[in-house]
């Protein structure tokens, strides 16, 4: 069972770091960003594990079979695009080039759409807050501290209580759907860390 999960978790990163989707939509501007340090990729490499985790939690989506269940990622953003490195080959255009203020805002915006979407879930066993609430808050407090975290007290009454079926059955589509994109996160992190982005 952990070769074949090891398995399908390679292989998904193989696929969507050698040529991701790309998706269209609008950003805001943000102030002035730094560049990602080596322990930004470990948060975001943490971050992917504790996702591709959850996904094979029986209490979270009991009733479903989430591998089965389609992909629903954030079309607000356009971080697979603007965050695709200096003439990728699976770009449309080979002469793109690299806004890094442009992948980091895009990068923040999907992080805050999704720890917005987590933090409202049913989660009574704290399977998501343990695990992918903490590293993704660990990522955006120590990478990406231009992001204002919201209060979660407003969300507590939500976590406590059971979830229904459509709530875990969304929660599936959504938790895979930020699966790919963390992977596509990682993929950039990586690339900014490495320097390969100013030459």
């Amino acid at each position: 069972m952990l070769l074949v999960k090891l398995y399908s978790t390679s292989a998904l990163l193989l696929l969507v770091l050698s040529c991701p989707l790309w998706h269209v939509s609008q950003s805001v501007p943000v102030m002035s960003k730094g560049p990602m340090s080596e322990s930004c990729v470990s948060y975001a490499w943490i971050l992917l594990q504790n996702i591709t985790d959850a996904l094979t939690q029986n209490n979270l989506f009991s009733g479903i079979n989430c591998t089965k269940q389609n992909v629903e990622l954030n079309m607000k953003t356009k971080t697979t695009s603007v965050c695709a490195p200096k003439e990728s080959k699976c770009s449309r255009n080979a002469e793109t080039e690299f806004n890094l203020e442009s992948c980091l805002t895009n990068i923040g915006e999907d992080l805050v759409h999704y720890y917005g979407f987590l933090a409202a879930q049913p989660d009574p066993d704290s399977l998501l807050g343990q695990t992918v609430l903490f590293s993704l808050r660990e990522l955006m407090e120590n990478c990406f501290p231009w992001i204002q975290l919201t209060d979660l007290a407003s969300v507590k009454a939500a976590i406590d209580r059971p979830s229904s079926y459509d709530e875990r059955l969304n929660l599936c589509k959504v938790l895979k759907g930020f699966q790919v994109r963390t992977i596509t996160i990682n993929r950039a992190i990586g690339y900014i860390s490495s320097g390969q982005h100013a030459k």
